[in-house]
């Protein structure tokens, strides 16, 4: 009786003993974790993949974990989702919560959007409904396109009756003549291939011509350059005698003409005038010789001797 009393007693004090070794360490462990601030966030929309001891990161650092979730006691149309934050994580007013999916389903918290030299999100700076500051929910992901959805529709739309009016009875009809004009257009084109064929090859042959054609200028602007190289000071020494014959001729014939000048100035002031004169008399003598010869012709010699007879007078 004695033996299985003490095998009672040995058995009680090492579950006590095994219970506050199990304390100790749960102890131990939040006393590693630290101090930590529990928010509220409240979503209107599904909260699926995520679960109590979901991760919650800040700009991709893990800074917590979540705690509860809940419907809304106030509103049942909002999920309240408790979180858990490390003390030190500066959690300001302009923070919001976002969830982030994920491909295996499991979601995450993502925390971003703090502004610097805000104050932190407290009781004081934020509502608290259910005793804990709220931190704002953000739209991502499958949020965002739930919340841009009657926008999406309304675009959807407007781009339906837009195709329908294009696609209409005469734009299908016009839209059927520019296919047949254009399968025609095709048609001539495969048709005209072979001329296309011969217009390319003639166009080849010009170009290689043309291309030789340069060549051929080029060999001979080379040429050139090299004869002016070569024989240019010659043929400028050349020019420049040239240059200075002509410059001497023009000076001559200038000093001629000076030279000439008075004889000119007499010519024109005395000379003409007399031969002018003297073609005036021989003009003036030249008719007098013709009438004389013209009345010799019609009346003979001796009208020259004889006046002519006075006209018979009447009374």
């Amino acid at each position: 009786m004695e033996t299985r009393a003490n095998h009672l007693w040995v058995g009680a004090v090492t579950l006590l003993l095994l219970v506050a070794l199990a304390a100790f360490v749960i102890w131990i462990a939040r006393l590693n974790q630290g101090a930590v601030n529990e928010y509220d966030i409240f979503y209107k929309q599904s909260v699926s993949g995520l679960a109590n001891g979901s991760q919650v990161s800040y700009a991709g650092v893990p800074v917590g974990q979540v705690s509860q979730i809940s419907l809304s006691t106030e509103d049942p149309e909002f999920v309240r989702v408790r979180v858990r934050v490390r003390d030190e994580v500066p959690i300001l007013v302009g923070t919001m919560a976002t969830i982030q999916a994920s491909f295996t389903g499991v979601s995450t918290i993502m925390l971003d959007g703090a502004r610097r030299d805000a104050p932190p999100i407290t009781c004081e700076t934020t509502a608290c409904p259910e005793g804990r500051p709220v931190i704002p929910p953000g739209r991502g992901g499958f949020g965002e396109i739930v919340a841009n959805a009657p926008l999406l529709l309304e675009r959807l739309a407007t781009l339906t009756e837009q195709l329908n009016t294009i696609l209409g009875p005469e734009n299908q009809e016009q839209i059927a003549g520019i296919l047949r004009n254009s399968n025609r257009l095709t048609n001539d084109l495969a048709a005209a291939s072979p001329q296309l064929e011969s217009t390319l090859a003639e166009l080849e042959t010009t170009l290689r011509e043309a291309g030789e054609a340069l060549d051929a200028f080029e060999q001979a602007t080379l040429t050139t350059d090299q004869l002016l190289n070569e024989e240019g000071p010659a043929l400028a020494e050349e020019l420049r005698g040239t240059l200075n014959s002509a410059n001497k001729a023009a000076l001559s014939l200038s000093a001629t003409l000076e030279d000439a000048r008075p004889a000119a100035r007499a010519l024109r002031e005395t000379t003409l005038p007399a031969a002018e004169a003297t073609l005036r008399d021989l003009r003036t003598t030249s008719r007098s010789l013709r009438a004389i010869t013209e009345r010799l012709e019609t009346e003979g010699a001796s009208s020259l001797l004889s006046s002519r007879p006075l006209p018979d007078y009447e009374p």
